[in-house]
Order: C-alpha cells, then structure tokens, then sequence
C-alpha cells in the first residue's frame, strides 16, 4: 500500500502489508506452509545470509505469511518493524533478549498476568537476569528501582486480571531519563484501544493467540519496535550497538538504524532461540485482524453493561473494570483509552474461595477457559489456575485475591450473560 500512515485503523487491519500474491493473483495472504526457498544463485543466498539482501532463506526466520502478520501488526501499532514469536510468553523472551546479558535487571511492574510473574521471578533467573518488581504508579518508586545493571521498565497496558491501567506517558519519561526503552504489554487493550508507542512506549509487546485472532484458535505472540531508540546513545546495549562476532563484526544500529531491533530478532532472535510463529497460525490471525476493530467496540459495550450490573449486586465486593466511573482509573481511561477499557476485569464475591469456585462451577453460558480475548465469554478463578504458583501476596498485588473470579466478556448477547451470571451467583453465595 502506498502512503498507509493516510488510512484509517479499519483499513489498515485488513490491508497493511497484503497484497494480491503475484503468483496467482489470489487476494487473501496464502499460507505458505513450506520450510525453506529456492536461492536465485550462490551470491544471492550469501547475500541473504550475510543481512546484505532481504529475502526469505527459511521458515525459522522468515516467511511470506508470517511476513504479512509482522508488517500489519507493526503498522497498526504504529511501529517500524515486528517479530512474530510462538506465543506471548515467547515475545517476551524475545523483547528482552537484545537487551539483557548475565548480571543484569528489568523493572516490572507488580501488576501482571500471573504466567508472567512466573516467568520474570523464577524463569529469567536461568539467564543470570533478574526482575524487580515495583508498584508502577510510584514513580519515585519506579526511578529508584533503575540502577545501572537495569536495562528495560516493563508493563501491561490494561493489567490482566486486575485490569489495573498504566500511567504509560509518566513512566515513559522515567525510562527516558534512565535511557532504557519501556517495554508495554499491549495484549488486553490491542492497538485499537491503545498505541503505547504514541505515549512514549519503545517496545511493544503482544500474545495474539488473544483479541487479534479472537476466536480461540492460533497461538502467536509478536514483538513491535517504535524505532525510535538511540541504541548507540550509551555502552548499555552492546548487542545492537558493537560488532556482533556472528556477522563478521556487523553493528546493527549502525548498519540497519531504527530497524536494528527487528533486524537483531530476526537475524539473532530466531535464529538461536527459534520461538517462531508458524504459516497456519500467522495466517489465522491474519483472518482475526481483519475484524479487530468491529470486535473490540463489541466487547467493550457488553463489558461495561455486565460491569455496572455486577457493581450494583449486592452478592458482589467490588468490580475492578476501569471503564467504570467510580473506577480509581477512570480519570486515566478517559486520556488514555478514548474507545473504552477492554473486556477483561474480576469481581470480588461474598463467600470468599469456595463461593468462587462454586461460581465458576455453576456457569452455562460462559466457559470455563484459561484464556482470554474469545469471541465467546470466558471465566476463570485465577488464584486457583493461572495466579496458582504465586504467594498470596503477590496474588493480591496481581488482582487475583482468593476471592476474585476474572471474566473475559465475549460477543455474545449481554442480556443473556447477566442471566447465566444471576443463576450462578445465586447458586454460588444464595
């Protein structure tokens, strides 16, 4: 497309990147399910392989398809380039690999999805890499926590499941001041509800097996540079600004300037870790992009009805969905999040645990699903599943207390959600 920053999101999701295949003309993206691809000659493929012509060598670190996915994403997100990756989780990996060596720390935010924790306090550790958590709405809090060993900040746009907002543009400007890029978890907004990279966002990161596929089919996650880090302003980040051995001493912001982070976790990324997306699950997702927006203001509209129902029923604590206006967000919603706060949110239940689990066991309508961003409405307890392995404390500071039961609002008719929620609330607390 020519002069896509002229189109709108609706155009964009379905166009960005795409193209009728010049083979046969067929107008939506092909999967192309194949491994690898015919070099024209020797110094074709050397050029390949030496980053000096971009092209296709192999489906670990590209493919047409996936190809596609990474442009239209990036676009949507107002990013220069994007990797896609196996799942979410492996994004994260993949967002924090160019940047981290043994001995170093990222600053995250205690307000996570609870995989995520698990991953940043126990699993990063294998890497000699270390995360300190921190309340990110204190900024002072946030900037102590930098040292010089800290080379990212990271956090969730709509916090899952707490649904807690972030402060994107303050934290922004601390990650500035300390020179290391803001990492923004963009799963539960997606870039129709948010664009972290317009408030100051350098990576973002997102699980696409969620709201961009939308229907519960294609596990994917991807990666989306803003292109606008200065990689070479200090000696932190010797991966993307001095020679790199593998190349034959080949400085990726040098040679490929603001597409250095996408080059890296293509060409390194990939290729050592290889936590790619497949064809079948790109093009999936593809097909889910297309509806993004038309989902999303869908979503939003039932969740704010089943919100306010549940904020005025007297078996229910709190509702923690910040497009409510007695939300401690609400004010932070209105500047950040124009199109609304998402579809994802807990409530708190009198009866505690047992009253939860009850709940989740006596549901029709809704499933009970470890996942999220479904066209269908998904409930779950997360302190006894997805928040299991963490202490009460950090399931507390997660948004997943003992009593809190978290839904994912789906498309369907949100008269009837209320029903099969009333049905089960009465069997649940009585």
């Amino acid at each position: 497309m020519s002069d896509t920053p002229t189109y709108g999101f609706d155009t964009l999701q379905i166009h960005a990147g795409s193209a009728p295949d010049p083979a046969t003309g067929a107008r939506q993206t092909p999967i192309y399910q194949n491994t690898g691809y015919v070099f024209r000659d020797a110094d074709h493929a050397a050029a390949l392989f030496n980053l000096q012509e971009v092209g296709f060598i192999y489906s670990r670190l590209t493919n047409p398809t996936v190809a596609v996915l990474q442009e239209r994403l990036a676009t949507l997100e107002g990013g220069v380039g994007a990797v896609a990756t196996s799942s979410g989780h492996a994004a994260q990996i993949m967002a924090l690999f160019p940047l981290m060596r043994p001995g170093d720390n990222v600053v995250v935010s205690n307000k996570l999805y609870g995989g995520t924790v698990t991953q940043f306090s126990q699993t990063i550790k294998r890497f000699g890499w270390e995360a300190k958590f921190v309340d990110i709405d204190d900024r002072g809090a946030v900037s102590r926590a930098c040292t010089k060993k800290t080379k990212a900040i990271f956090c969730e746009s709509i916090a899952n499941p707490g649904g807690h907002v972030a402060d994107l543009e303050s934290i922004a400007k601390i990650a500035d001041r300390k020179g290391i890029p803001l990492i923004v978890d963009n799963t539960t907004a997606t870039p129709y509800l948010c664009n972290p990279i317009a408030h100051g966002a350098t990576l973002v990161v997102h699980s696409t097996t969620k709201y961009i596929s939308g229907n519960g089919t294609a596990m994917g996650g991807v990666v989306i540079d803003s292109g606008k880090f200065d990689w070479s302003a200090s000696d932190k980040f010797p991966s993307l600004s001095e020679p790199e051995p593998a190349y034959h001493g080949l400085k990726f912001h040098e040679t490929f300037g603001h597409l250095a982070f996408t080059f890296h976790g293509i060409a390194i990324g990939l290729r050592d870790l290889g936590m790619c997306q497949s064809p079948q699950n790109a093009f999936l997702t593809l097909l889910g992009c297309e509806t993004l927006s038309l989902r999303m203001e869908r979503h939003v509209a039932n969740a704010k009805k089943i919100a306010e129902w549940l904020e005025n029923d007297d078996r229910i604590e709190h509702v923690t969905y910040a497009g409510l206006k007695s939300s401690p967000h609400a004010r932070r919603v209105k500047k950040l999040y124009k199109k609304g706060a998402g579809a994802l949110f807990t409530f708190a239940v009198k009866g505690g645990y047992d009253a939860c689990v009850k709940l989740v066991d006596s549901v029709e309508l809704f499933s009970h699903v470890a996942n999220l961003g479904d066209t269908r409405s998904l409930i779950i307890h997360s302190a006894s599943t997805t928040h299991r392995q963490l202490t009460p404390e950090q399931q507390e500071a997660a948004g997943a207390a003992a009593n809190v039961v978290r839904v994912s609002i789906g498309l369907e008719d949100a008269d009837d959600l209320i029903r099969d929620l009333d049905q089960a609330l009465s069997k649940a607390v009585g």
